[in-house]
């Protein structure tokens, strides 16, 4: 294959798959010296992906267009994708993404089944494949086409693309309530197993608002970051944010932030990425494919203990022998039991030593 100077990436799966393929995007990027690299998601991710560096175009697939018009969208996006490039990367397993691999280049790389049999007619067609590996970690799955090419690899997790007008406009927010330094609390999550109970969740802001440091406690305008901002304590050091930054403003909060407390879900990952010191409070999630990963040690969490910390990273989960079942919730009932068996007061203990040794 010559140098390629058109590269498409594919990639329909969530938020932080999208945001975890910039470390092989910017291995592209530099690699081929400045090739055009576009990317295909699935329109939920859209405005993660707009946030990623050396993304020329994004192409994007709705799973509410294929309801309403099928093959009308199919036909859209082949029309624009269709030979268009000079490689081809897909990194989810999915028949749909693969296809499009297929029809965007002669040069297709692409992540297969590691079963044979659902995976024999993309082995054949595909120039290169790799298997999805459920124990490693999702930015070291994304980096695999980069081993398949034969490209240095590097394992660190670049930092969002902040827009320094979104950065000023967060400042002067900041400068308006007299705060300098702060500490965010993310209290939502994606999906409904991955939040912390009312009552714990207002319990570690009672303990933490005890720092003396402001807490600003960030969410979106989704139905769960809108049902907790209802439910918060007004306290002197709490201040609530839910609501009132978009993406690219919240990427600007966190960096100007010390640190993040909070579930996993993305703004756990931008903070990982801008190397913030992080607590994060884990469910039934998967740690050794899903916890933050560490740029200091380029490393991710491997192993189950209720609390462990890897470079600039604390992890907290439940010491119960189910601990990590990787299901959505207990028996997949959007309820995990084991969220409920994580005490604030060793979160915020960890915290608060945390504080005191860096002198806040």
């Amino acid at each position: 294959m010559k140098k390629p100077k058109k590269i498409l990436i594919i990639i329909q799966r969530s938020n932080g798959d999208v945001f975890l393929s910039s470390s092989l995007i910017k291995a592209f990027y530099e690699h081929y010296e400045t090739p055009q690299i576009d990317l295909l998601v699935n329109d939920d991710t859209l405005p993660v992906a707009r946030v990623l560096p050396y993304v020329n175009c994004i192409h994007t697939f709705s799973y509410q267009k294929k309801k309403k018009q099928r093959w009308k969208q199919e036909k859209e996006i082949v029309q624009k994708i269709f030979r268009k490039y000079d490689l081809s990367i897909n990194l989810t397993a999915s028949d749909r993404s693969v296809l499009y691999a297929l029809l965007a280049s002669k040069y297709a790389i692409g992540c297969v089944e590691a079963n044979k049999k659902l995976a024999w007619w993309k082995n054949l067609l595909l120039k290169r494949s790799y298997n999805w590996d459920s124990k490693k970690h999702i930015l070291l799955n994304n980096l695999e086409p980069l081993n398949c090419l034969k490209i240095k690899v590097s394992k660190k997790q670049p930092a969002p693309i902040i827009n320094q007008r979104d950065t000023v406009l967060v400042m002067k927010k900041l400068e308006k309530l007299n705060i300098s330094k702060f500490l965010i609390f993310h209290p939502s999550a994606q999906y409904n197993y991955k939040l912390y109970s009312q009552n714990l969740r207002n319990n570690l802001l009672d303990l933490l608002n005890q720092l003396k440091i402001p807490i600003i406690v960030t969410g979106g305008n989704n139905e769960f970051d809108l049902a907790i901002k209802k439910t918060l304590p007004i306290l002197d050091n709490v201040v609530n944010w839910i609501g009132q930054t978009s993406i690219n403003e919240y990427i600007a909060l966190s960096a100007l932030s010390q640190g993040f407390i909070g579930m996993d879900t993305l703004n756990m990952h931008i903070a990982a990425a801008q190397n913030k010191r992080v607590f994060a409070i884990f469910g039934p999630t998967i740690l050794t494919m899903w916890s933050p990963w560490s740029n200091e040690l380029q490393i991710s969490a491997t192993e189950d203990k209720p609390i462990q910390d890897y470079g600039n990273i604390t992890i907290f989960q439940a010491s119960m022998p189910c601990v990590a079942c990787g299901k959505a919730g207990c028996n997949n009932s959007g309820k995990s039991e084991c969220l409920d068996k994580i005490n604030p007061k060793v979160i915020f203990n960890e915290v608060e030593n945390w504080y005191q040794n860096v002198g806040l």
